[in-house]
C-alpha cells in the first residue's frame, strides 16, 4: 500500500472512531464525525496555524512600508524585491510561512475525498450519512432542489469572512481585492463538485479558522499594547 493508501486508511479508521463516539453520546451521524474530525485536526495543526497567522498579520502591517519602496523603486523591480525582502528580514516575517498549513491540509482534503467516494457507512443506521437534509456521500452540484446550494454558499461566505479577518485591508489592495472575491467564488464552486461531506469539513474548517483569528488577533493586540 502506497503512502495515500494508507493516508486513506487512517482517515477511514479515524472517521469510524469519531462515529463511534458520536453515537455514545446519543448523535450517531457521520456529519457530527466530519465536525468533530475538523475540530481535532485544526486543533492538532493550531502551532503552524497560530505562525503562519503572525505572519500573515506582521505582513498586513508593513503594508504601508511596502506600497512606500514599491514607489520608491517603480522603476527598478529588482531592487524593489531585494529592499523587500530585507524589510521581512527586520521584522522576522517569512513570506512563505502561510504556505506550509495549506501544504498539511492538502493530503487531508484529498484523502477524505476519496474516503467519503468510497466509505463503507453503518449498514444498522442507514440514516448516519444524511446530515441537515444533505446526503454527505452526494455530488450535489448545481442542479435543483436550490436547498442544496446552500453548502457552496456558506463555503463562499466563510471563505469570505475569514480574509478579512485575515486580512481587514484586503479590500483596499487591488491584488488582494480580486483575491478577496474570487477565492470564495472557486470554493463555492468546488464545494458543489464534491462529496457534501467535504463541503460540511471545509465550512466547519472555515468557521474554526476564523474563531482562531479572532483570538490571535486579540492575543497580539494586547500583546503590542503589553510592549507599548
Amino acid at each position: 500500500m502506497n503512502i495515500f493508501g494508507s493516508i486513506i486508511q487512517g482517515m477511514t479508521y479515524l472517521l469510524n472512531i469519531l462515529y463511534n463516539l458520536s453515537a455514545a453520546v446519543g448523535l450517531p451521524n457521520y456529519g457530527v464525525a466530519i465536525i468533530l474530525l475538523t475540530v481535532l485536526i485544526k486543533t492538532l495543526i493550531y502551532p503552524l496555524t497560530y505562525k503562519q497567522m503572525v505572519s500573515m498579520r506582521k505582513t498586513v502591517d508593513l503594508q504601508p512600508k511596502i506600497k512606500a519602496i514599491q514607489a520608491k523603486y517603480k522603476n527598478d523591480k529588482e531592487k524593489a524585491s531585494a529592499a523587500v525582502m530585507e524589510l521581512y528580514k527586520e521584522h522576522n516575517v517569512n513570506p512563505m510561512g502561510g504556505c506550509l498549513p495549506i501544504v498539511v491540509q492538502l493530503p487531508i482534503f484529498w484523502s477524505l475525498y476519496s474516503t467519503l467516494r468510497n466509505f463503507k457507512y453503518d449498514p444498522s443506521n442507514i440514516g448516519a450519512h444524511m446530515f441537515l437534509g444533505f446526503d454527505l456521500t452526494h455530488i450535489y452540484g448545481f442542479m435543483p432542489p436550490t436547498l442544496h446550494l446552500i453548502l457552496p454558499i456558506f463555503a463562499a461566505a466563510t471563505t469570505y469572512l475569514q480574509t478579512k479577518v485575515t486580512n481587514p485591508n484586503a479590500s483596499t489592495d487591488p491584488t488582494q481585492k480580486t483575491m478577496l472575491y474570487m477565492m470564495p467564488l472557486f470554493f463555492a464552486y468546488i464545494s458543489a463538485t464534491v462529496p457534501s461531506g467535504l463541503a460540511l469539513y471545509w465550512v466547519t474548517m472555515n468557521c474554526v479558522s476564523i474563531l482562531q483569528q479572532l483570538y490571535i488577533n486579540r492575543r497580539l493586540t494586547n500583546k503590542n499594547k503589553s510592549a507599548a
